[in-house]
């Protein structure tokens, strides 16, 4: 790999996960407060449906090449011993925090909210709005919109760093 390469890098994984940012705080500010101002029935029938809409090809990517590029990023500046590498790795760290706590909370949530079917019933659909447990859901989206954040800020810092921009 090149120098230009890794620069290039660099800007990839900090441009990606910005943009996972975005859409988690999206979560945040936006989608699950508006959703907790509807009844069980209508909650349960649009999340089910956000969250089968955005398990898509180009979230995915989306969502985990940030760790590929800042992997592989991380490992060039250890190589070669970049002033800029410990902002990468905190980058890293902090961006797979967010993937961990995505993969072992969020979408454990998400799948049984996913599984419930007939909501017509209102006693079913506040049963399953009750099991999804909506604060939960939202305090673990907090804490890997932070950690994303923080990514972008260290994957900024090592940016900076290397006199990329």
């Amino acid at each position: 790999m090149t120098q230009e390469h890794y620069k290039g890098l660099l800007l990839i994984g900090l441009i990606l996960s910005a943009t996972v940012v975005g859409i988690l705080a999206l979560y945040s500010h936006t989608i699950m407060p508006g959703l907790r101002k509807v009844d069980d029935a209508t909650f349960v029938k649009s999340f089910q449906a956000i969250d089968r809409q955005i398990i898509n090809p180009v979230f995915m990517l989306q969502f985990f090449l940030p760790l590929l590029v800042l992997g592989l990023a991380a490992f060039y500046g250890y190589k070669h011993h970049l002033i800029e590498a410990k902002y990468i790795y905190a980058a890293l760290i902090c961006y797979f925090l967010a993937v961990v706590i995505t993969v072992a909370v969020n979408v454990p949530l998400n799948d049984g909210i996913k599984k419930v079917g007939d909501v017509t019933n209102s006693e079913a659909a506040s049963t399953a709005r009750g099991q999804f447990n909506e604060a939960k859901w939202l305090l673990f989206n907090h804490i890997r919109t932070v950690l994303t954040f923080i990514s972008v800020c260290f994957t900024s810092a090592a940016v900076w760093v290397s006199k990329l921009v």
